[in-house]
């Protein structure tokens, strides 16, 4: 079964940086897209950044364009999001999934594969 292990969420303040990082093991060579989903108290669980695994196409929310970059390492088959400039906004739980399906989805209902979740809190 393919898992993911997901790291790199803490306490931050606002405009600070963290990096967070997902690392998929099992049967990795079926899966074409890995992306990243916040979830708020109280709040769905929205899109936030993904990657094509094959052909690296990106795909971001409007609300972290400019700020979070997503990127890969093939030899460690690990996803990474890069987090700057961090808002209170974001705090959030995030989740690392992944897929089968060639293009990057925004809805989480796709996804059958999905990390434990860290938690992101950026204090203001």
């Amino acid at each position: 079964q393919v898992q993911l292990v997901e790291s790199g969420g803490g306490l931050v303040q606002a405009g600070g940086s963290l990096r967070l990082s997902c690392a998929a093991s099992g049967p990795t060579f079926n899966i074409n897209v890995m992306g990243w989903f916040r979830q708020a108290p109280g709040k769905e669980r929205e899109f936030v950044a993904g990657i094509n695994w094959k052909d690296s196409i990106l795909h971001y929310d409007d609300s972290v364009k400019g700020r979070f970059t997503i990127s890969r390492d093939n030899a460690k088959n690990t996803v990474y999001l890069q987090m700057n400039s961090l808002k209170f906004e974001d705090t959030a739980v995030y989740f690392c999934a992944a897929d089968r399906f060639a293009d990057v989805r925004r809805d989480w209902n796709h996804y059958d594969y999905w990390g434990q979740g860290t938690q992101v809190t950026v204090s203001s």
